[in-house]
């Protein structure tokens, strides 16, 4: 039990934070702010440890509990925030000094004695001090702008997100018309952030003249791409700014209920969203009248069977819909008949977050971002063999090499990189030598690649690329929904092709042309993709007939 003296805010109260944690501590609903210091005792020292999945599976939990137990006569307060995105320095714990937040990195329960022994309440040196946050170079280089609080506070402190910029667009949004804001949507350049980078203004004009009698937002939070985790970092560290981007959006199109469709694997972050819907509610950012304005917007959570296909938006609305999640026919679009053969407006999570600074800064800054017509940030998710795995915010126009090695730092083995992957399982693997392309839409399609939803999978030297191919066609296979033939059984046979010893592969050519021409949706025909990619890159991997062409 924690010390008397000792006070947790800032997670919404949980024994378990996911099914199988030992976790035992409990958090307060209300963040508030630091306790009122016992008479006698000196100032509260606050220090900051992230509760979302990645630390609390890296020992987070325990590394709070070790604190207060140590903590004694010292009047603490922990505050449990959400990552800052700094996969390789988990669990990454701060303390509030008079020269800022002095971070201290990979702490386990076994480091805190020698922690407080080394006075890291006062910022004192330690062989895992890594200075004030500010200064972290992974950190310090990026240029955050959907990420910017992630990290500063509890998720769920409404008064910290308001304090740091929050509900400023909202407050925007509630006195324009809907036309001025999709106006602002359209002058910011933003394009869908879920993998199809279609822009976002199109959407939005066309859900705002269909008719219908009742419009949704829904957002699409089944985040299942290999590599990926910008979405549930976002979720479980500052989901207000989910919400008050779905809320725009609701205003811009008419819509006035919403839908977040969240991926089963993520009950931490089922358990976030809802206390913050809760608290919304209670502020009335969400409700029948939100802010006396007379709008409505009603929102709700909507947890998945663990579909990757669900990530396709008509099969997310069968799923939504009680329905097996199996895609539709296009036509008709979903902005025009969605959910319920209603006019809908599905984004991915960053693409909402995206609205509220674009609103509250106008179109014009976030235009001003990036490079030709890949305008703003992106938000790239490194992991693999990868040195400093973890998220990366920067305008577009980043060369690939700089960011796997500046913000990367290369491999964690020390063996050389043989491939990236980028975009997730469909990706393309694209070699070394193509490292100086600029990290923007059309560069990469000029490739023959994408940037998906910013997934970056480094491999080393040793991967087997043929192995990658073959892994991208039983994927295929098993997750094809099965309603179309080019999908459902042309992964079966490619499949069955790279197993073999053939080292034919016009055959396999032939079937990806199949898959991309006639299978309904983006599952059968992005497989060609990593399929193709390998081949042409590895060719002496796929047999001597493979290097033959090639060459």
């Amino acid at each position: 039990m924690a010390p008397p003296n000792s006070h947790q805010t800032g997670f919404p109260e949980r024994l378990q934070p996911y099914p199988g944690s030992t976790s035992h501590l409990t958090f307060t609903l209300d963040p508030g702010s630091a306790p009122e210091s016992p008479a006698g005792v000196g100032m509260t020292a606050r220090v900051y440890i992230p509760a979302d999945m990645l630390a609390i599976a890296l020992g987070a939990d325990e590394v709070a509990r070790a604190i207060t137990e140590t903590a004694k006569d010292t009047d603490i307060e922990i505050i449990r925030t959400g990552s800052r995105g700094a996969c390789w320095a988990e669990p990454l714990i701060e303390v509030e000094t008079d020269a800022g937040r002095v971070a201290y990195g990979k702490i386990s329960a076994s480091d805190v004695p020698g922690l407080f022994a080394a006075d890291f309440l006062g910022g004192g040196a330690h062989k895992k001090r890594l200075g004030p946050v500010s200064d972290i170079p992974f950190l310090k280089a990026q240029q955050r702008h959907i990420f910017k609080s992630c990290g500063l506070y509890a998720p769920c402190d409404i008064a910290s997100y308001a304090d740091n910029g929050g509900f400023v667009g909202l407050r925007a949004a509630l006195s324009m018309s809907a036309e001025n804001i999709i106006d602002e949507v359209e002058a910011s350049g933003l394009r869908g952030r879920g993998g199809a980078a279609f822009p976002a203004f199109i959407k939005w004009r066309t859900v705002m003249g269909a008719n219908g009698s009742q419009k949704y937002i829904v957002c699409n939070a089944d985040e299942g791409d290999s590599g990926t985790f910008a979405d549930r970092l976002i979720m479980e560290s500052d989901p207000f700014l989910l919400i008050e981007g779905m809320v725009i959006a609701g205003l811009a199109v008419g819509a006035d209920k919403g839908v977040i469709y969240l991926r089963s694997e993520y009950p931490l972050a089922r358990n976030v969203l809802e206390q913050a819907i809760a608290v919304a509610r209670e502020q009335n950012w969400l409700g029948p009248d939100i802010q006396g304005s007379g709008k409505v917007f009603a929102l709700s959570v909507f947890v998945g069977g663990g579909s990757y296909v669900c990530g396709e938006e008509t099969a997310l609305l069968e799923s939504l819909e009680g329905k097996a999640g199996i895609v539709r026919a296009k036509p008709p679009l979903p902005a025009l008949e969605g959910l319920h053969g209603q006019p809908t407006l599905i984004h991915n999570v960053l693409t909402l977050c995206a609205a509220p600074e674009i609103i509250a800064k106008g179109g014009d800054a976030h235009a001003k971002m990036g490079v030709g017509r890949s305008v703003g940030t992106m938000c790239f998710q490194l992991a693999g063999d990868i040195k400093h795995g973890g998220l990366v915010e920067v305008p577009f126009g980043l060369s690939l090499r700089e960011l796997i090695e500046n913000f990367g730092g290369s491999t964690r083995s020390g063996l050389s990189i043989k491939a990236v992957q980028i975009g997730g399982p469909l990706g393309a693997y694209l070699p070394p030598h193509l490292f100086d392309t600029p990290l923007t839409y059309e560069a990469f399609a000029a490739l023959g690649a994408g940037l998906g939803h910013g997934g970056i999978v480094v491999f080393n030297e040793n991967t087997d690329m043929r192995a990658q191919a073959l892994y991208a066609f039983e994927f295929c296979a098993h997750e094809s929904c099965g309603k179309c033939t080019p999908c459902r059984i042309g992964s079966v046979r490619g499949a069955e092709l790279l197993a073999s010893d053939t080292s034919d592969l016009e055959l396999v050519d032939d079937l990806c042309e199949v898959m991309v021409a006639g299978s309904a949706c983006a599952m059968g025909s992005m497989t060609p993709i990593p399929v193709q990619s390998a081949m042409t890159h590895f060719p002496d991997e796929f047999g001597a007939r493979a290097t033959q062409a090639a060459e």
